[in-house]
């Protein structure tokens, strides 16, 4: 009989929890359709007798009703049909597919009449579907209890679909979140009190909170092709061997090879493969989320290698369905989307009055570009981890690219940026609440691919191009060559000159060319291969450092660049593919500024500054990165220790606890920090932003 009154119980309360979740959102939608009617000219609603108000409640609730209905059953339809139009066009188009949704059901309601024009639909219909979600959310996150069950509820399903090893769900899983382009120092600063003025506080609360308690910061080195190509193909896959920079010209093809394409990075990816012999970092039950690469994980959404293959195996582009199929997300993304492309227009247009500088136009497109960066594709990836989440999936690795993109247009602090860390900081806080209701404990682990560094461009600076430098210092006629940048890097090559042109036969052809350029004040140093003497640094006032012997190491152009710098430039010279001419810009130690050969004044990609010092936020339960005093150098270290952390999942805390004690780190006793971040949160999910106010409903099969 108690099992019966149990199974009762449970049966009651979960009718109940479905109950508000329909209820909620549909009196909610009714209300706003009522207000919207009395102050709206061009929308009106009528009973059939034309005045009873009753009846006109009654109208009101069956549109509403109906509206929810057909964005239940025709939405996902739609969503699924428009998969091939950019995301950031879908954005846009959510708002005339709401309208067109309530145009239909009011001209389907069996009692009553509705009217409105299309404007006025547009305008409806998005106000009820952000009235329903934000009814929803509140009914969700007001009983916390009652909001673990709902998520465990959808997790269980989950487990049940994918037959879940209950021996895997006994130890922890590991989310790695990746804040493209954040640097350690970026972070240190926005984790640091920041006293008076109109905010208090750290910029990014949650993060602070743990590295006072469970985690800690550490730097780590780049290569020197500082850019989320190299780094997270090394990181998610183990090697980054014969990638000099984000794009660069392969001669025995005549093709440009660019990071940032799906045909590259596919191609990158399968190298890296060949080369390794492993699939990568998540071959293991692992989820890769809005990441360049795949890592090897069976379970991909917005995953650019993958991207152009066709068929059911390519689920990459999965992750947009999965989450605009639900219309008040979907609705909830847009009004973000419509509110960051403002956001953009206003702070440009102060930038523009202040006559700040270093400045770049910010016009055309760029508004919608950063807006889909900073909205729609944060709110799809964290959509997507919330769902392996709860789904107990064994790694999961997403990348967060908002601030980087906003830091090439806006430099890397300032208000724009900071912005940008709060909603990341908020972000981090919704995964880590949602990891309280996972099958399975959660580690969370946050790194960044690279940093970025100020500085006006070297067109802006110079009032030329690298192109345009280079071909002035042509003398011989031929194909011209083909000049390609990655941020601070320049890479020429000539296609003419069979294999990777030597130092000596650049100078026949081109006499002047090499000494023009490494003279020029806007170019910190020159990469070329002597005949005779190997791999040589070519910089100002005719130095020479020669790799393979250290001559001329003294007067080293590389000196200023920090520790670390010769070995990353002698690794890339050794490279099949490394260009003809590398070309870095100057850099100054003062101020920390390079030039970027590209139109951006945040830039990463080669040598000098914050652009090559990322960082790795990990909890303190896990083994030390590096032994105690040592320096985390190249993105394929990083790769071994994640490697380390994972097999650490299934090993008793007395082994770690024991490597930590070898490494020199400061012991924690066992027991004091939860997996999952619960004992220091500092943002409950009732305090969330409507973008990250995420229920269970808008959760459900987000993997799929």
């Amino acid at each position: 009989m108690g099992r019966v009154r149990g199974a009762v119980r449970r049966f009651g309360r979960s009718a109940r929890e479905r109950w508000r979740e329909v209820v909620g959102p549909w009196a909610a939608g009714t209300v706003t359709m009522l207000v919207l009617a009395a102050v709206l000219p061009d929308f009106r609603l009528q009973s059939a007798d034309g005045e009873s108000a009753t009846r006109v409640a009654i109208t009101a609730a069956l549109g509403a009703g109906m509206f929810g209905l057909l964005g239940a059953v025709v939405w996902p339809v739609l969503v699924r049909a428009l998969l091939l139009v950019p995301a950031f066009v879908l954005g846009l188009l959510v708002f005339f597919l709401n309208g067109s949704l309530l145009l239909i059901a009011l001209a389907l309601l069996p009692v009553g009449s509705g009217a409105a024009e299309p404007e006025t639909a547009v305008v409806v219909a998005a106000a009820m579907s952000a009235a329903s979600s934000a009814a929803g959310t509140f009914l969700a996150v007001r009983d916390d209890a009652a909001y673990g069950r709902r998520l465990a509820r959808l997790a269980g399903r989950k487990r049940r679909r994918r037959g879940a090893d209950t021996g895997r769900r006994r130890t922890p899983g590991t989310v790695f979140l990746q804040l493209d382009g954040v640097g350690h120092d970026v972070l240190r600063d926005a984790l640091r009190e920041r006293p008076g003025g109109r905010r208090e506080g750290p910029l990014m609360p949650t993060l602070a909170g743990w590295a006072a308690t469970s985690h800690r910061l550490t730097p780590w080195r780049t290569d020197w092709s500082s850019q989320t190509g190299a780094s997270q193909l090394a990181i998610l896959h183990g090697s980054n061997e014969d990638v000099p920079a984000f794009r660069w010209y392969e001669k025995e093809t005549g093709e440009v090879l660019v990071s940032g394409r799906p045909a590259g990075a596919a191609e990158l990816q399968r190298r890296a493969v060949a080369r390794t012999g492993d699939r990568g970092l998540l071959g293991d039950d692992g989820a890769s989320r809005g990441n360049l690469f795949s890592g090897g994980a069976d379970q991909v959404a917005l995953v650019l290698s993958v991207a152009a293959r066709r068929g059911r195996h390519n689920r990459s582009r999965s992750g947009y369905f999965a989450y605009f199929s639900d219309p008040a997300n979907a609705t909830r993304t847009a009004v973000s989307y419509v509110a960051e492309v403002l956001r953009e227009i206003g702070q440009s247009l102060r930038a523009r009055i202040r006559r700040e500088a270093p400045r770049l136009p910010r016009g055309g497109l760029y508004p919608f570009v950063r807006a889909f960066a900073t909205v729609v594709e944060r709110d799809v990836v964290v959509a997507a981890v919330l769902g392996d989440v709860l789904a107990g999936r064994t790694a999961v690795y997403a990348d967060l690219v908002g601030y980087d993109e906003v830091a090439h247009h806006s430099g890397p602090r300032g208000r724009d940026t900071h912005q940008v860390l709060r909603d990341l900081d908020r972000a981090v806080a919704l995964i880590a609440r949602v990891t309280r209701h996972a099958p399975r404990p959660y580690r969370i682990v946050l790194l960044s691919d690279h940093g970025q560094s100020p500085g006006e461009t070297f067109a802006g600076r110079y009032g030329l191009t690298l192109e345009e430098l280079v071909r002035r210092g042509r003398a011989a006629a031929g194909p011209q060559p083909v000049v390609l940048a990655s941020g601070n890097l320049g890479l020429v090559s000539f296609p003419d000159l069979p294999g990777r042109a030597s130092r000596e036969e650049i100078d026949r052809r081109h006499p002047g060319l090499l000494r023009g350029l490494a003279d020029h004040p806007g170019i910190g140093f020159l990469l070329v291969r002597s005949e005779e003497h190997g791999p040589v640094v070519l910089g100002p006032g005719r130095a020479e450092h020669r790799l393979e012997t250290g001559e001329g190491a003294a007067e080293s152009p590389l000196r200023g660049l920090g520790p670390g710098a010769v070995e990353a430039v002698r690794r890339t010279a050794g490279f099949p593919h490394t260009a003809d001419i590398m070309v870095n810009s100057a850099y100054d130690p003062a101020t920390g500024s390079v030039h970027a050969f590209e139109e951006q004044i945040g830039s990463h990609g080669g040598l000098g500054g914050e652009q090559g010092h990322p960082f790795l936020l990990w909890p303190r339960e896990l083994s030390a990165p590096v032994r105690e005093g040592a320096e985390l150098v190249g993105a394929e270290r990083v790769h071994r220790v994640l490697r380390r952390w994972l097999r650490e999942a299934g090993e008793p805390v007395t082994a770690v606890a024991e490597r930590q004690a070898e490494a020199g780190e400061p012991q924690i006793p066992v027991g004091r920090i939860p997996f999952d971040g619960r004992a220091h949160e500092s943002l409950p999910v009732g305090e969330m932003p409507a973008p990250f106010a995420v229920t269970g409903p808008a959760l459900r099969d987000k993997t799929e």
